[in-house]
């Protein structure tokens, strides 16, 4: 259960960090009061996640997928740059990610 604890965090990181991108520097209300409260529960799902997970690893796959997640939300739908070397190094983030996952399973 902890492993979904922390996937449930991780992809709130994406919701929270496209909304504070909309919120023009905390200036719009609601993308400002979405992204809070979204990273606001992705902490706690975070913090239930290392009930069981090591910091470390927990932390790692948290702030992996999360900017893994969120570049990839930022070139889709922000028409962020989608260089092949950004998106060799975003997929070296994943496979450090799925191997965290492997040495922990073990």
């Amino acid at each position: 259960m902890a492993w979904v604890f922390l996937l449930i965090a991780s992809l709130m990181e994406l919701v929270w960090a496209t909304a504070l991108k909309e919120s023009d520097g905390l200036t719009k209300l609601w993308p400002t009061v979405i992204g809070l409260t979204v990273a606001l529960f992705s902490v706690v799902m975070l913090s239930l996640s290392l009930r069981t997970l090591p910091v470390g690893t927990a932390y790692a796959v948290f702030v992996g997928v999360g900017a893994l997640g969120v570049a990839l939300v930022g070139m889709i739908a922000l028409n962020e740059s989608a260089s092949p070397i950004r998106v060799a190094f975003l997929a070296l983030i994943l496979i450090g990610v799925v191997g965290l996952q492997f040495v922990e399973g073990s």
